[in-house]
C-alpha cells in the first residue's frame, strides 16, 4: 500500500481539477518598436487602435499612466462585410473611433488582409471631411516615401504579417472630441484548393466594441454544394451567434457578438481574437464547366465531376546536406513516409538524395505496390544530413532517369511525369551559378515533365526555384520551419498528387472574344479549378461556343458546347447595384495576376510589354500591386509637415526578406494574438549600430534542456533573432535565474545530473527544481520533476504533474495541464510557464525527467531585475558584423555586446512554450564558455547557497 501523502486540497482553497481550456491573454504593453505587443512574430490584428499622446514625450509617463489614457480613444464599430459574386470576393472593412480626450490623440489603424488580395480604396473620414488614397505608379510615389522617411515618419503601411497575411497600418491625429472612420477594401478571386473555396478574416479587438460585426453573402448560379463557418476563438456561448442561412444559389453569415459576448472572463481583454473561416463548394454537374457573363465580359470556371485520375510517375528529389540536420531532416523523413503511403498503386515513383553526392534509392522508377512502398520508406527514415549542396546535378539525374524510362516503355502512355525538389538552402557545390542551373534544368526537361520545387526554410532562395518551375511547368512553395512542417509537405503534396487532365486547352469563338486570360493550362488537378476570362465583343451569346481539348487517363477529354449563361437580374432580383462590374474586375485581377508571373520567365523585352500593361490595368482599376503604391494624404499636423504615408504590395521575395529580418514569424500562431487595442503607444529605445548588420532590443528569457539559455529578442533585425549559451556545473549546485529586489520575485534552479551520472566523467545536467518567491505577494512555489507545492498567505496545496488543475486567487493564477506545463500568473508582476519534460533513450533503456522554465511577461518587473535570466528581460543591445562560414555549414560572426567582443556561431535552440510535445526550433547565436561576455560577470556568480534564498 502506498504511503500517505498530505492533504493535496484543502478545503480553504479553491481547486478545480478539470480538463481546462486555457484562455492565454499576453501582455498588452510589452515594448516593441511600432506596435505595443508582446512580439512582433505573433501581431496578427484586425482594427485595434494604438494612441500616441501628442503633447509630451511618453518616456517619463509611468505605464499605469499609459494604460489611463489610453481609454480617451473610444472604438464604437468594428464591420467586415464580404460579398462573394462567383469566386470574386469584395470585403469591405470599417472601423470607428472617438477621441473622448481634451487633447489632440494619434490613433493608429491596422488591419490583415491575405497576401493574394489587392487592396482598391481606402479612406479617412474625420469630422465630416473625407481623405482618399490614390493609387500611383510605384515610382512616382517613390519621391513621397523617401521625404517621409527622411523625416523619421513609418512612410510603409503594409508589412508581412504570417504566412498568409499582410498587415495594413496607418495613424491619423484627430482633434479633441473627433470622430474617425477608417474604411479599408480589397478584392480577390478564391482559389479552388483540396475541393473548397476558403474566406479568411483575421480579428482582434482588444476591448469590447458596442457595434461589432462580420457579414458575408456568397453568391453561386451554380449551385451551392456546402457552406462552413467557424472560428478559431468561437466557444459554446459564441456558437449560436454563428449564424448560416444557405439557399440552392446564395448563402448568409453572420457574427455580431454583444459587448458582453465579446469578454474574456479569464483575462483583461476579449475572446474575438483569431481567424474567421468560411470555407464552400459548388456544384458541378457539367463537363463543359460554368460560364457567365456580365457587362460585356465573361468569365470560365472549368472543373468537371466524376473524372479518373492519370497515374502520375514521380521523382522524389530531397536535399540532406548539412544544413538540413536537427528538425528538417526528422520532419522530411515523416512527410515522406506520409506522402510514400498515399502514392496510388498505378503510380511510379523513384527517390534521389543529393548534398555535394548524387545517391538514388534505385537507378529507376518502380511501380507503387505495397511492397515496394515499404522498402522506401524504411530507406527514408534512415535519411542522414552530411555534405553541400549539388542542387544542379540532382535534378538533372532525376530528369535523365524519367527521360530514361519513358525512351524504354517501361512507364503507362497515359501518365504525368514529375519531379519534386525539396531544398533548404543554396546551391555550393558543382553549378551553383542559379541561372545556369535553370537553364540547364530548362533545356533537359524541355518541356516534357513538370517540376515542383518546395523551399523549406528561410535560407533558400524562393525566386530562383519559383522560376525555375514556372519554367518547367511546375510550381514553387515555401515551407515554413516550426512544428506544422509536416503538414505543409503533405498538403503540397495532396494539391499535386491526382492529376484528372494534362495539356488542357479552352477555346472560344474568334470574333466573340479578345484580350483571353490564359486558356492553356499543363494539367487540372483534382479538387482544383481552371479559370479563363475575357472581353466580349458583342453581348449575343446565341452561338457562344466553348471548347476543351484534354489528355485524360485513358483517352482524350473532348467537350464542345454552346454556353449557358444565367440571367443574374432574374436569378438575384433588386441586387444589380452589387454586381456591376465583377466580371470585369475578375478578369482584370487575374490578367495583372498572370501578366506578373509570366513576365519573371520571359525575354528582357517580353517582360517590359508585360509589365507595361500590368502597370497600365493596376492604375485603371486602382489595384494596389507590386507595380503600384496607394498614397494616403493625411490632415497637416500643427507644424505643418508633409504627412502622405504609401502603402505598396509586397512580392513573396520581400515577404522572406523581411522574414529574415525578423519582420514577422513563419511559425504558425499559438495561443492568443497580442496588440493593443486601445492602448498607449509605446516608443521602444532600439539600439543603433553603426555600420553593423544587427541589432537588438527588448526580449525574454528561457532556460530548457541540460541546460540551454536562451534570450528572444523582439526587435531583432536579422534572422538570428535571439541568443543562446549553456552553462554546466555539478549536480546539486544552484543558480540564480531572477531577482527583483523591488517586488521580492526571485526564481532559483537547482541542477540534477542523469540517472547515470559519471562522476570524473563529462556528462549532461538538468534544471530538476526550481524555487520561485513572490515577497510582496506572499507566494512561494517549490517545483520539482515529481510534484509541485504552493504557499501562499499560510495555505499550501501540492499537486502531481499528473494532475489537470486550476487556481485561481487575486494575487495568483495557476494553471497545470495533462501535458506537463504548469503556467503561473502572478498579479501586477510577471507570468511564467514551467514545463516537465521526460526524455526517453530507447536503446539505452533509459530515461531522465528534467525542467523548463519560459518567461512569458516580464514587464512589470523593474528596471533592477537581474539573474542570468533576469538581466535580459529589458533587452540586451549587441551588434554583430564580420560575417564567415564556420564548421558544418554554421555561419559564425563577430559580435559586440556590453563592451566585448566575442566570436559566435549560428546555432538552432528548442522553445517548448508553444509546442510542449515538439517545440520550435529557433535560431539563434550561440556564445561558448558558459556564456562569458554575454552574461555580467562570471556563470559562479549566480551560485547561491539555498534553493529559496531572496538576498
Amino acid at each position: 500500500m502506498p504511503a500517505e501523502r498530505p492533504s493535496r486540497f484543502p478545503g480553504m482553497w479553491r481547486i478545480l481539477l478539470q480538463w481546462v481550456c486555457v484562455c492565454i491573454c499576453l501582455p498588452a504593453q510589452a515594448q516593441a518598436a511600432l506596435v505595443v505587443s508582446s512580439e512582433d512574430a505573433l501581431t496578427q490584428l484586425f482594427g485595434p487602435y494604438l494612441v500616441h499622446e501628442t503633447e509630451e514625450a511618453t518616456d517619463t509617463r509611468s505605464r499605469e499612466k499609459r494604460s489611463t489614457n489610453s481609454a480617451n480613444v473610444e472604438v464604437n464599430s468594428i464591420r467586415v462585410v464580404c460579398t462573394v459574386a462567383t469566386r470574386f470576393a469584395h470585403t469591405v472593412m470599417t472601423s470607428r473611433a472617438q477621441n473622448k480626450a481634451n487633447s489632440s490623440q494619434e490613433v493608429f489603424f491596422e488591419v490583415e488582409l491575405p497576401k493574394t488580395a489587392f487592396i482598391t480604396n481606402f479612406s479617412m473620414e474625420i469630422d465630416g471631411k473625407v481623405y482618399v488614397g490614390e493609387v500611383k505608379e510605384k515610382e512616382k510615389a517613390k519621391e513621397q516615401y523617401e521625404k517621409a522617411v527622411s523625416s523619421g515618419q513609418t512612410a510603409g503601411l503594409v508589412k508581412a504579417s504570417g504566412r498568409k497575411m499582410e498587415k495594413f497600418s496607418v495613424s491619423v491625429n484627430i482633434a479633441a472630441s473627433s470622430n474617425v472612420t477608417f474604411i479599408l477594401t480589397y478584392e480577390e478571386l478564391l482559389q479552388r484548393k483540396l475541393g473548397q473555396y476558403e474566406i479568411l478574416t483575421r480579428v482582434n479587438i482588444e476591448q469590447p466594441v458596442q457595434d461589432f460585426e462580420i457579414l458575408a453573402d456568397i453568391y453561386e448560379p451554380q449551385g451551392i454544394t456546402f457552406v462552413e463557418a467557424t472560428a478559431t476563438f468561437l466557444t459554446n456561448e459564441l456558437l449560436p451567434l454563428l449564424k448560416k442561412t444557405v439557399t440552392d444559389t446564395k448563402a448568409h453569415i453572420s457574427f455580431s457578438p454583444t459587448v458582453e459576448q465579446q469578454k474574456c472572463s479569464e483575462c483583461d481583454g476579449t475572446i474575438i481574437n483569431g481567424d474567421f473561416i468560411i470555407k464552400y463548394d459548388v456544384k458541378r454537374e457539367k463537363s463543359l464547366g460554368e460560364v457567365q457573363v456580365v457587362n460585356g465580359y465573361f468569365v470560365h470556371f472549368f472543373s468537371p465531376p466524376d473524372l479518373a485520375r492519370v497515374p502520375k510517375n514521380v521523382v522524389f528529389v530531397i536535399d540532406r546536406s548539412g544544413s538540413m540536420q536537427g528538425t528538417k531532416i526528422l520532419q522530411t523523413r515523416e512527410a515522406m513516409t506520409a506522402i510514400l503511403k498515399d502514392l496510388h498503386k498505378e503510380d511510379h515513383f523513384a527517390i534521389i538524395l543529393f548534398d555535394d553526392k548524387i545517391v538514388p534509392w534505385k537507378d529507376f522508377l518502380t511501380k507503387a505496390t505495397a511492397e515496394n512502398v515499404s522498402e522506401a520508406i524504411r530507406y527514408v527514415s534512415n535519411l542522414q544530413d552530411h555534405g553541400s549542396t549539388d542542387i544542379n546535378t540532382a535534378v538533372l539525374r532525376a530528369v535523365k532517369m524519367l527521360k530514361r524510362e519513358r525512351k524504354n516503355e517501361r512507364l503507362p502512355v497515359r501518365s504525368a511525369d514529375m519531379i519534386i525538389l525539396l531544398t533548404d538552402g543554396m546551391p555550393n557545390h558543382g553549378v551553383s551559378n542559379t541561372q545556369d542551373i535553370q537553364k540547364n534544368v530548362k533545356t533537359a526537361i524541355g518541356g516534357r515533365m513538370s517540376l515542383f520545387c518546395l523551399g523549406f526554410g528561410n535560407d533558400v532562395d524562393y525566386s530562383f526555384l519559383d522560376v525555375m518551375s514556372k519554367q518547367n511547368k511546375g510550381l514553387a512553395r515555401r515551407i515554413f520551419v516550426g512544428s506544422d512542417a509536416v503538414v505543409q509537405l503533405k498538403g503540397f503534396y495532396e494539391e499535386v498528387s491526382s492529376p484528372l487532365l494534362l495539356e488542357v486547352k479552352l477555346r472560344y469563338p474568334d470574333s466573340k472574344v479578345d484580350f483571353l486570360t490564359k486558356n492553356d493550362h499543363s494539367q487540372l488537378f483534382d479538387g482544383s479549378e481552371i479559370v479563363v476570362a475575357g472581353r466580349l465583343n458583342d453581348n449575343d451569346m446565341n452561338n457562344f461556343v466553348v471548347e476543351v481539348h484534354a489528355q485524360g487517363p485513358e483517352e482524350d477529354f473532348q467537350v464542345q458546347e454552346k454556353a449557358s449563361v444565367a440571367n443574374w437580374q432574374t436569378m438575384y432580383p433588386d441586387k444589380e447595384y452589387i454586381f456591376g462590374d465583377f466580371t470585369e474586375r475578375l478578369w482584370a485581377y487575374l490578367t495583372i495576376q498572370q501578366l506578373l508571373e509570366t513576365s519573371g520567365i520571359s525575354t528582357q523585352k517580353e517582360k517590359d510589354n508585360m509589365t507595361a500593361k500590368a502597370l497600365n490595368m493596376s492604375l485603371r482599376y486602382n489595384f494596389v500591386t507590386p507595380l503600384t503604391s496607394m498614397v494616403v494624404t493625411k490632415p497637416e499636423t500643427e507644424d505643418g509637415a508633409d504627412s502622405s504615408f504609401v502603402a505598396d504590395k509586397l512580392t513573396e521575395e520581400q515577404r522572406q526578406a523581411a522574414e529574415r529580418r525578423g519582420g514577422f514569424s513563419a511559425s504558425p500562431a499559438a495561443g492568443r494574438t497580442v496588440s493593443g487595442a486601445i492602448s498607449k503607444r509605446v516608443q521602444a529605445k532600439t539600439f543603433r549600430s553603426h555600420g553593423g548588420r544587427s541589432r537588438g532590443s527588448s526580449g525574454h528569457s528561457d532556460v530548457d534542456g541540460d541546460p540551454h539559455f536562451m534570450i528572444q529578442l523582439r526587435n531583432a533585425t536579422d534572422k538570428y533573432n535571439a541568443l543562446c549559451f549553456d552553462i554546466n556545473d555539478k549536480p546539486g549546485t544552484i543558480y540564480n535565474l531572477v531577482r527583483d529586489t523591488k517586488s521580492g520575485f526571485v526564481v532559483n534552479g537547482q541542477l540534477i545530473a542523469k540517472k547515470k551520472f559519471v562522476p570524473n566523467g563529462k556528462s549532461n545536467t538538468y534544471f530538476g527544481r526550481f524555487g520561485i518567491t513572490h515577497q510582496k505577494l506572499d507566494v512561494r512555489l517549490d517545483v520539482s520533476t515529481q510534484e509541485i507545492s504552493v504557499f501562499h498567505n499560510g495555505k499550501q496545496v501540492t499537486l502531481l504533474w499528473s494532475d489537470t488543475a486550476s487556481l485561481k486567487e487575486t494575487d495568483l493564477d495557476l494553471r497545470l495541464t495533462d501535458n506537463c506545463s504548469l503556467t503561473v500568473t502572478l498579479r501586477h508582476s510577471v507570468k511564467f510557464m514551467i514545463i516537465r519534460h521526460t526524455k526517453v533513450w530507447k536503446r539505452r533503456h533509459d530515461q531522465q525527467d528534467y525542467l523548463g522554465f519560459y518567461t512569458l511577461d516580464c514587464h512589470h518587473l523593474s528596471a533592477s531585475v537581474h539573474g542570468l535570466l533576469g538581466q535580459f528581460y529589458h533587452g540586451v543591445p549587441f551588434e554583430t558584423r564580420d560575417f564567415r562560414q564556420g564548421a558544418l555549414e554554421n555561419l559564425d560572426a563577430t559580435m559586440y555586446v556590453k563592451g566585448q567582443t566575442l566570436n559566435v556561431t549560428s546555432h538552432w535552440q528548442k522553445d517548448f512554450s508553444k509546442d510542449v510535445k515538439n517545440g520550435e526550433s529557433i535560431p539563434c547565436w550561440f556564445v561558448g564558455s558558459d556564456g562569458t561576455g554575454l552574461i555580467d560577470g562570471t556563470a559562479s556568480d549566480y551560485i547561491v547557497s539555498d534553493l529559496f534564498e531572496t538576498v
